[in-house]
């Protein structure tokens, strides 16, 4: 398969190696240097791009893609309530293919879906109050993750007494701390922390006055993620719309 890269950081480079061992031809890099190569020959023969950028950048790089050609697997979250449903209607309606997840790995995958499963379970025990917390490197631009919005969906999805997430407390890499953890009853708090090289920790806490229950992912190095992407390249060269993680891994559905 021929794939191109849009955004050639840490997350890039890991898939590039990935994509590699698995017998694929890295056709195109993109970066913020060569804007240009998205008109070029070599990307626009690309199978599939895979696209890890910033909320700043990603729509256009989605538009730029479209207008290529080229089928797109993204990672890059904190776009969705701005470009969203024009995105989905493109793919939809418009021919045009994403691929999106806010979080490829695997371990997370299984995660979202014991997530949504505890979720149907504490449904029935209203003494227990759910609260979450993400962790991530000091690079990360966007809080809460989109990991940590898409897990909230899955608990919203399941539990009658929660209506909507908010935003809890920040800690900034300086070690301060903005925010509230103050929130009414049929709220659902989500506090970040911002520190070092921390790649992601998703952690949600279910408290009673007797116990409390609480499951945690935590991603040891980027290979999980960029894995992920690569599995999910290899879906997207052979369908077509709207994709997301429920289309690679149907347990996601149950």
């Amino acid at each position: 398969m021929k794939i191109a890269l849009i955004g050639y950081g840490k997350m890039g480079k890991e898939i590039e190696k990935i994509a590699l061992s698995r017998g694929h031809e890295i056709v195109s890099i993109i970066d913020v240097d060569n804007q240009e190569d998205f008109e070029s020959a070599a990307f626009k023969s690309a199978d599939v791009a895979i696209e890890f950028t910033n909320p700043m950048v990603a729509y256009n790089n989605y538009m730029k893609t479209f207008q290529a050609g080229v089928k797109l697997v993204s990672g890059s979250t904190g776009w969705m309530a701005e470009h969203g449903d024009e995105v989905k209607k493109l793919c939809t309606e418009g021919g045009k293919t994403l691929f999106w997840s806010s979080n490829f790995s695997l371990g997370v995958s299984i995660f979202s879906a014991v997530n949504k499963y505890l979720a149907k379970i504490m449904n029935q025990f209203p003494t227990y109050d759910v609260r979450m917390s993400e962790t991530h490197h000091i690079h990360k631009m966007d809080a809460p993750s989109g990991t940590a919005i898409t897990l909230a969906e899955g608990i919203l999805e399941n539990l009658d007494r929660k209506d909507k997430w908010v935003e809890g407390t920040f800690q900034a890499p300086d070690g301060t701390v903005s925010g509230s953890a103050e929130c009414t009853a049929d709220e659902l708090p989500i506090n970040s922390i911002r520190e070092g090289e921390v790649p992601g920790i998703h952690s949600i806490r279910y408290d009673s006055e007797a116990d409390s229950i609480t499951i945690t992912h935590d991603a040891k190095n980027r290979r999980g993620f960029a894995l992920g992407a690569v599995l999910a390249a290899e879906y997207t060269a052979k369908h077509e719309g709207a994709l997301g993680m429920s289309d690679l891994f149907p347990f996601l559905k149950d």
